[in-house]
């Protein structure tokens, strides 16, 4: 195991270009759109091959009579759909791009397609992906369901809307995306059913770390640059020391109040945290110059990432690398000799 070396974020952006994104997203009116095929070949996310359940006296489900078109935002929801569908779906997620902020994504013809073919869409909500409403409206479909999660997670604009970061969260999530792909093809409900399970075995090595994490670290001070770390810090039993008013302004694209700077960079200053978790995706003057007052002072960077990293990684291959990250970071003292064991 390796200690996390803190360094420059390579996906740094002006704020200006942030939030220069931030243009209205016009809908597209689609006629003759493309088929099933066409869909498919836009898909960026791995599907899962088996429909094996795993363990001992491991079954095997019928294959499956139909591969349904499938749309997810964003390429974490678009990974773990595409995992639960398995052979029976075909998944085109939207948002990919590692310097794109998914916030303000701009919409293209291609989306517009795969929505206007889609038997089920999958959207964060929140606001986090209020450009699909337009496409959605703008290409109506009456067999498509579509699945917004905030709405099952009782969540609102306002709210913290990253929710992939949530465990609980995750497995609820799985859990509903499941029961809507039986209700859409029922046909294929014995095979849904083993691709859940296996999403679920796939899930233990991430499971595991979670657990270790929160068994030794729990109570440990860290600091994030914004929103996107406080549920997975709340479920670790993690402190986040970071002033909340800091976080909220750079999670929404804003300066942060000048109080909540100077009490950012006195907390690092001092040491107060353990490890800094630093949002690769949304890095402004303001949080690059947290990111280098930490470094000077020998305290460890955690990046993690609003879309999968690389794309052609599996949810759990993602959280994982960023939970392996951030268990060395914590261990930083251990590994360097300065902690017990």
């Amino acid at each position: 195991m390796t200690i996390i070396t803190p360094g420059s974020s390579p996906l740094s952006a002006a704020r200006g270009r942030r939030r220069a994104l931030r243009r209205t997203v016009q809908a597209v009116a689609v006629a003759g759109c493309c088929g099933l095929s066409a869909v498919a070949c836009s898909s960026s996310t791995k599907s899962a091959s088996t429909a094996t359940t795993g363990g001992p006296g491991a079954t095997t489900a019928p294959a499956p009579t139909k591969a349904l078109a499938i749309v997810a935002g964003e390429n974490f929801w678009g990974s773990i759909v595409s995992q639960l569908a398995g052979k029976a779906g075909k998944v085109t997620s939207v948002v990919t791009d590692p310097n794109a902020d998914p916030h303000n994504y701009e919409t293209s013809s291609d989306n517009a397609r795969a929505f206007a073919d889609a038997a089920y869409v999958v959207l964060n909500g929140a606001g986090y992906d209020a450009w699909a409403d337009k496409l959605i409206s703008g290409n109506p479909n009456k067999k498509r369901k579509v699945f917004t999660i905030a709405d099952l997670l009782g969540k609102k604009e306002g709210d913290n809307p990253h929710f992939w970061y949530q465990p609980d969260y995750v497995t609820k999530i799985a859990d509903q995306v499941t029961a809507d792909l039986k209700s859409i093809d029922p046909a294929d409900a014995a095979y849904f059913d083993a691709q859940r399970a296996a999403f679920d075995s796939a899930s233990a090595p991430m499971r595991a770390r979670l657990a270790a994490i929160k068994s030794k670290f729990a109570g440990t001070p860290v600091a994030s640059t914004e929103s996107i770390f406080e549920y997975l810090g709340d479920y670790l039993g993690l402190k986040v020391v970071s002033p909340p008013a800091f976080m909220q302004a750079v999670a929404e694209g804003n300066d942060p109040p000048a109080p909540s700077v100077g009490a950012f960079q006195d907390l690092l200053s001092k040491k107060q945290a353990k490890v800094l978790v630093y949002n690769r995706q949304t890095s402004t003057a303001v949080t690059t110059n947290i990111k280098k007052i930490a470094t000077n002072q020998g305290i460890p960077i955690v990046g993690v990432t609003e879309t999968i990293q690389p794309p052609g990684a599996t949810f759990q291959e993602w959280f994982g690398a960023e939970l392996l990250d951030l268990q060395n970071a914590l261990n930083a003292d251990t590994l360097s000799g300065g902690g017990s064991s």
